[in-house]
């Protein structure tokens, strides 16, 4: 791009909500930022916000304003749908006056209805699609309370791998978080997607889940996010999902 079409990098930056323009500035003499995989050290430099593929320290950043990603924390006993010809409430309920324009999102990660926690919708659809299929191996956490104490060997069980009817299944982490006579909250991390795969697997193992929050999709986490609420996710956020999934 010539030096008089375009926008500067450092003003893109800080529009995008990166970094004020002088710390874009020096996050550019310091070769941290790379447009369509070029590193960048002049501060003169025009790029397309339209079309250019800015990374910071390796991140996408995104320029695009009409791209909406958003995390949500849905509530117990409403289904992760836009829409429900049942009339049962689900999350397009929650978004339908919060989304400008028609969007169409869509889900990252379902959760069945008797299941909380952090759901991502997206009208990026290559995102969509990359995070949710299993070669990505995007991690997702959840925190599950079972009846009964927990033995110690669990652990190692579930890593090497449980087979299921539809086939096996392994945990890429799994750790006892509080017990108390009678129960015991557990945390389960992994890649899979298949459906309700958490309450299946601890099932098979002996331990049905009585209460299910998912609370991190990759670097994206619930924190305390009130059942119901809706953010927008941080450029930061945003970048990691981009950078989890090759784009």
């Amino acid at each position: 791009m010539s030096d008089e079409t375009g926008v500067r990098l450092q003003k893109v930056l800080s529009q995008a909500g990166i970094a004020s323009r002088r710390v874009a500035e020096k996050m550019i003499r310091d070769g941290r930022v790379e447009v369509d995989g070029v590193v960048i050290t002049e501060l003169g430099t025009r790029v397309d916000p339209a079309v250019s593929v800015i990374r910071v320290d390796g991140a996408r950043i995104s320029i695009d304003h009409t791209l909406v990603h958003l995390a949500i924390n849905k509530p117990r006993g409403m289904h992760s749908t836009m829409s429900d010809d049942r009339g049962r409430p689900c999350v397009g309920d929650l978004v339908e006056h919060r989304v400008r324009g028609n969007a169409k999102l869509f889900h990252v990660g379902r959760l069945d209805a008797e299941t909380e926690g952090l759901l991502l919708l997206t009208n990026d659809g290559e995102l969509a699609h990359r995070l949710m299929h299993p070669s990505y191996e995007v991690p997702k956490t959840y925190l599950a309370t079972v009846m009964g104490a927990v033995p110690k060997g669990l652990g190692r069980k579930l890593r090497d791998g449980i087979e299921l009817d539809d086939g096996p299944v392994r945990v890429d982490d799994f750790a006892v978080v509080d017990a108390v006579p009678g129960k015991s909250l557990v945390r389960v991390t992994l890649h899979e997607g298949r459906k309700r795969i958490v309450r299946r697997l601890l099932a098979e193992v002996g331990f049905p889940v009585q209460e299910l929050v998912r609370t991190d999709i990759g670097a994206v986490t619930l924190g305390d996010q009130r059942p119901g609420s809706i953010r927008v996710l941080t450029q930061k956020e945003i970048g990691d999902l981009y950078k989890a999934v090759g784009l």
